[in-house]
């Protein structure tokens, strides 16, 4: 039997556990509210057209990674609201000279994932290439190597149904700045494989005079319908469309089955239908906010009449719109979220992390025995005008609306060598980096970076050692302030706020450079104890 103390000294200990969950789920983004409910957007990062698949009673989405490399995240949930990332499905991009350098606004777009047989697939466009399909057994990898399923530039968003007499198809559709045609959709026939489409293909919907800007389908079937849930009406602005027909090849009705509505969710659409096991029906799709991407959303849905309505459609018209909370689809006590700081103490780097161009092994290294992450200074290209055209930026998706960055720096630069420059940086079309030249603390701000803006440096002082805490706080409406401190304690404001900028067809990023101007045989570097977001 327990005493009065005891039951005293329990319950504090109950108290401080509640607070220290509390202290830990206040570090990240959480659309988890704990009483069965969830709030959108569950993930409050950029993961733009995603797409998700079901393997038994596990989610996995994935989503665009145009340039960034290792690119393709795999994101995995056993409940559609808390999501963690497992793995990668691309380490470098194809072809792979051409990736070398950045190449913003280009690579990965929107991706299908399927789960067929016991493999998962995943189909991603190059809009300059061509249509690319990969496989694995396990989500986690190995991934096959990409191969070429139609060649082509303007090729995008595709999207394959293995169909019941087990014919493959694939879908896409066109992007007007490759192909000079846009807001169609194409069906090819591909053999058993999926590895390559055996015809043509044919135009089963032209979304000109009614849909504009469509893209972005995916295919389904469904009581014996084909499906394509396609977005039109642009990004920011546009709504979700369904389309379906007793024929593949058509001709499809469509109908709007959700637009914004009277929320704040802007251009509600292109994502993806997914069936619980208990068949519950469930859509998620994107928002665009600007600097902070394009960031994920949970709807409910239900079919009416064979048609889906997704959202609350709360005048019956069959057309919904986005809610910013609801029960959860599936109950759990487990929180997660994406990963975002990293304490650079085991062999590998958190997966969370993503270069501007195809890496090469003498940028970074995992030190373990020290417990940091070191990055030698590698050459600034030789057509260097400011750092939107170095590849060896070392990013991370903004996490949240309001967030705090901090990050340990030990620099040892080359003494025989002038300029190399390490230190924390937020990045888009305009950036801004807190940075170490030798011993001098410098502030860079660049606008219009994407159209060969120039730095505008101030120097803040020097320090005595060579340790240097970076700090940014990110406020609403990304809003950056960035401070420096020489004892991990008193931080110092650097400069005025700098508004983060969204990047070419993403959100901002946040994250840390190590750069010298010539090459020499041997580099400076370096060493980051830790880099931590709340």
């Amino acid at each position: 039997m327990y005493t009065g103390r005891a039951i005293y000294c329990l319950a504090v200990l109950l108290l401080i556990s509640l607070q220290q969950q509390a202290q830990q789920k206040s570090k990240f983004w959480n659309p988890d509210l704990g009483n069965g409910y969830y709030k959108n957007p569950v993930i409050n990062a950029d993961y733009s057209d995603p797409d998700v698949c079901r393997a038994g009673n596990d989610y996995y989405l994935v989503s665009s990674s145009f340039n960034a490399i290792p690119g393709l995240l795999i994101l995995h949930s056993r409940d559609l609201v808390n999501w963690q990332i497992v793995g990668h499905a691309i380490q470098r991009q194809f072809p792979l000279a051409h990736f070398d350098k950045p190449q913003h606004g280009n690579g990965c777009w929107a991706p299908s994932i399927r789960y067929h047989k016991n493999e998962f697939y995943i189909y991603y466009p190059d809009p300059d290439f061509g249509i690319y399909m990969i496989k694995a057994k396990q989500v986690e990898g190995p991934w096959s190597d990409p191969v070429m399923v139609k060649a082509g530039k303007g090729l995008i968003d595709p999207c394959p149904l293995w169909d019941d007499d087990d014919k493959v198809y694939l879908v896409h559709a066109w992007a007007g700045s490759r192909a000079g045609i846009k807001s169609i959709l194409t069906l090819n026939r591909m053999n058993a494989t999926g590895t390559q489409v055996t015809d043509e293909g044919v135009l089963i919907f032209d979304g000109h005079p009614s849909q504009p800007t469509l893209e972005g389908p995916k295919l389904y079937k469904r009581n014996g319908y084909y499906y394509i849930f396609a977005p039109a009406g642009g990004v920011s602005t546009g709504w979700q469309l369904v389309l379906r027909s007793r024929n593949i090849y058509g001709p499809y009705e469509e109908k709007i089955v959700m637009d914004q509505g009277k929320t704040p969710v802007n251009g509600p659409h292109q994502g993806a239908w997914v069936e619980t096991p208990a068949g519950a029906h469930w859509f998620l799709h994107f928002q665009d906010k600007g600097a902070y991407g394009r960031v994920v959303h949970l709807q409910p849905m239900k079919w009416v009449n064979n048609w889906p309505v997704i959202g609350e459609d709360k005048d019956g018209d069959g057309k919904g719109e986005p809610v910013l909370t609801y029960k959860k689809p599936l109950m759990g006590n487990t929180i997660s979220a994406p990963a975002t700081s990293d304490e650079f103490n085991t062999n590998t780097l958190g997966l969370q992390w993503q270069w501007q161009a195809n890496p090469r092994s003498t940028w970074m290294m995992p030190f373990p025995n020290k417990g940091v992450l070191r990055l030698f200074s590698a050459q600034l290209p030789d057509s260097f005008h400011n750092y939107w055209d170095v590849p060896n930026l070392l990013l991370q998706k903004f996490p949240a609306d309001t967030f705090t960055v901090t990050t340990k720096c030990n620099f040892t630069p080359n003494a025989k060598l002038e300029g190399e420059r390490t230190g924390l940086i937020i990045m888009g079309t305009s950036y801004a980096s807190i940075s170490l030249v030798k011993d001098q603390l410098v502030m860079a701000v660049c606008k219009d970076a994407d159209k060969g803006g120039g730095e505008v440096q101030k120097v803040l002082g020097t320090i005595t050692n060579s340790t240097c805490w970076f700090r940014v706080q990110v406020k609403e409406g990304a809003v950056c302030h960035f401070s420096y401190s020489t004892n991990g304690i008193d931080f110092i404001p650097a400069s005025e706020p700098f508004i983060a900028m969204p990047g070419r067809w993403i959100g901002a990023k946040v994250g840390i450079f190590c750069t010298r101007p010539i090459q020499i045989n041997d580099s400076g570097f370096a060493d980051y104890d830790w880099f931590r977001v709340e």
